[in-house]
């Protein structure tokens, strides 16, 4: 038998997790957590008990025990910034989810369930590629507004780990690459990649709109727009009821595209005009490169649909070749990184911000 992986990835409403056997899948579950249960708690921390035992009873129905496994990986949560790769789950990086995050998400509770587990086995408990990854070069944080300096906010692990992917199907390490990842989602970014680093982004909140996520709006018309509503309201409308919600009242791609089958032409516009969007923003970053651009890479749930990917493959294909990863397989991802740390083609860091 190779090395035993478990993979946990903690949603909003649900606990993905599966068990891997070197980079073979071997079991997954999707478990899902009603919304009587979780109202039933005042933090999302709090569910850590709740979803840790969920994630026991899983080990047991498939006849794996703790001591089975070689390692534990768990999404990584919000953390302070810290560069891309492998991370030791350590007291201080549980402390300071558990008690001082930078924000209250499910995705915080990976490492805790993850430290937890792998402490009754006896093994390494890691994070991979966590949602604080922050490599953006420094003439990047500069916004236009002093007080408002630029973040790196990113599906960073589904965008590093088809990066990876591809560099290695055509023979390159990941630091001799220059690509372009667009995460297309119920948020849609996308990152420039050179010298194995994300080095520019557009994030969700000024780049394209999303299924239901506004993207960047104009600024005059925002503020004008917050004086009449509050800020609970406002947050709403970019993020929940924008995009797609705001336009056509739905965040389903595959009803957008049945609209459009049906005759639908502000649908079809609608949609055209997220793809010439998404577009835009790669062209944006092809820049940042250079234009030396080795590939283009379209990855995410919405990167299933073949309209998407034509309209925007069409706008720019001049750039580089386009390659379409969908999906998010993200527990894979954390199985992959896992398991180059356990053969020691990557390094684990050690967790150290206060």
């Amino acid at each position: 038998m190779g090395k035993l992986i478990l993979a946990i990835n903690p949603g909003s409403t649900s606990t993905k997790v599966a068990v891997f056997e070197n980079q073979q899948e071997l079991h997954k579950t999707n478990i899902v957590h009603p919304s009587e249960t979780l109202e039933g708690f005042e933090k999302i921390t709090d569910q850590y008990a709740m979803r840790y035992e969920s994630i026991m009873a899983f080990l047991k129905e498939i006849g794996i025990t703790v001591q089975d496994l070689s390692a534990v990986v768990g999404r990584g949560g919000l953390l302070p910034p810290v560069a891309s790769g492998a991370y030791l789950v350590n007291q201080k990086m549980v402390d300071r989810l558990r008690f001082n995050p930078v924000v209250e998400h499910a995705s915080n509770l990976g490492a805790l369930i993850a430290f937890e587990i792998a402490k009754h086995a006896g093994i390494d408990a890691y994070i991979y590629d966590p949602v604080a990854v922050d490599e953006l070069q420094d003439i990047a944080r500069l916004s236009g507004l002093k007080e408002i300096p630029r973040r790196s906010l990113v599906h960073a692990l589904n965008i590093r780990s088809v990066a990876i992917n591809t560099a290695k199907s055509k023979g390159k390490d990941l630091s001799a690459f220059n690509a372009i990842v667009a995460h297309l989602g119920g948020g849609i970014t996308i990152a420039a990649i050179s010298g194995g680093k994300m080095i520019d982004i557009v994030s969700d909140d000024e780049g394209p709109f999303s299924p239901e996520r506004s993207g960047g709006l104009p600024g005059k018309d925002l503020v004008a727009m917050s004086y009449k509503n509050d800020q609970a309201t406002m947050k709403k409308k970019l993020r929940g009821k924008g995009g797609l919600v705001s336009y056509l009242g739905t965040n389903e791609a595959l009803k957008v595209e049945e609209m459009i089958e049906a005759g639908d032409t502000e649908a079809l516009l609608v949609y055209e005009a997220m793809a010439y969007q998404i577009a835009k923003g790669i062209g944006e970053l092809a820049t940042v490169l250079s234009g030396s651009v080795d590939h283009i890479i379209l990855t995410g749930g919405i990167a299933y649909s073949k309209r998407i990917t034509e309209w925007i493959s069409k706008r720019v294909g001049f750039i580089a070749p386009v390659i379409v990863s969908p999906g998010e397989n993200e527990l894979q991802a954390l199985a992959n990184g896992t398991f180059r740390v356990l053969q020691g083609e990557e390094s684990a860091r050690e967790y150290d911000i206060d």
